[in-house]
């Protein structure tokens, strides 16, 4: 990775940062515990960049310009929400189980 690139990311997270600053504060506490989510469970595309967590972002950004309540725009259970998002990614337990799959399957062959 370049340096030029470490500095790009970096402005590009500051500029993240700064969005959800703007929005109002039941919308920040969703999206705080949302990112603490998807960072906990995947998907793995999350880390190349923060085109997911942008998205999320633009979608808060018009709830709240239409004066929608947060959970409207996520629904009452946010962590299916944001299982809903993922659905089609890999995630770092998808990668886990592949492993443990294949270090068994391994063994199994070894015996």
């Amino acid at each position: 990775m370049r340096i030029q690139d470490i500095i790009e990311g970096k402005k590009e997270w500051r500029a993240h940062k700064a969005r959800v600053k703007a929005l109002p504060k039941d919308y920040q506490i969703v999206y705080k515990e949302i990112q603490k989510y998807l960072f906990k469970v995947g998907p793995v595309e999350l880390t190349d960049g923060i085109g997911l967590l942008s998205g999320i972002i633009d979608l808060f950004e018009k709830g709240a310009h239409m004066g929608k309540d947060v959970l409207e725009v996520t629904g009452e259970d946010v962590a299916a929400f944001c299982d809903e998002l993922i659905k089609d990614s890999k995630t770092y337990a998808d990668l886990y189980q592949e492993s443990v799959n294949q270090t068994v399957n391994e063994a199994m062959k070894e015996d």
